[in-house]
């Protein structure tokens, strides 16, 4: 009795799904490193301070603003003067109302240039206190020596 071979089809899979989860991770982590990064500016080199301490929870609201040593202020990656801070903090404050919070509930982070004036800095302060602002992070590098 003679056995016959039967024509067997190789089993191919579907690489679709794959695909798909391959591109939403790469896009999951561009945000991340995008977020990440809005934090810091090559433009500003933080002051040493023994005093630092490690942030103990995460800061809800926070908004970032940077000091360069030329006296620009950096936010979100615009740069403007000070005269201008009120311009460009009104789409903050209309994000904040649109949560049903107030100024007040935002916390303002500086990052001021470790040869900017301390003047200038309070200056900084003053405008965001008109605005409604209250409560103020300065950040530091901590002094490891």
């Amino acid at each position: 009795m003679r056995i016959q071979k039967k024509d067997v089809k190789q089993a191919e899979a579907d690489l679709t799904p794959m695909i798909d989860m391959t591109f939403q991770l790469i896009a999951f982590f561009m945000v991340l490193i995008n977020f990440s990064q809005s934090e810091q500016n090559a433009r500003v080199v933080l002051p040493k301070s023994e005093l630092a301490k490690p942030v103990d929870a995460p800061i809800e609201y926070p908004i970032i603003i940077h000091l360069t040593s030329d006296d620009a202020i950096v936010i979100g990656g615009d740069t403007i003067s000070l005269d201008a801070l009120r311009v460009r903090m009104a789409p903050e404050i209309s994000l904040l109302e649109l949560e049903g919070k107030t100024p007040a509930d935002a916390n303002i982070i500086i990052r001021a240039h470790r040869t900017a004036p301390g003047g200038r800095v309070q200056d900084l302060i003053n405008r965001c206190q008109e605005l409604g602002f209250e409560k103020f992070a300065l950040r530091v590098k901590e002094d490891q020596s």
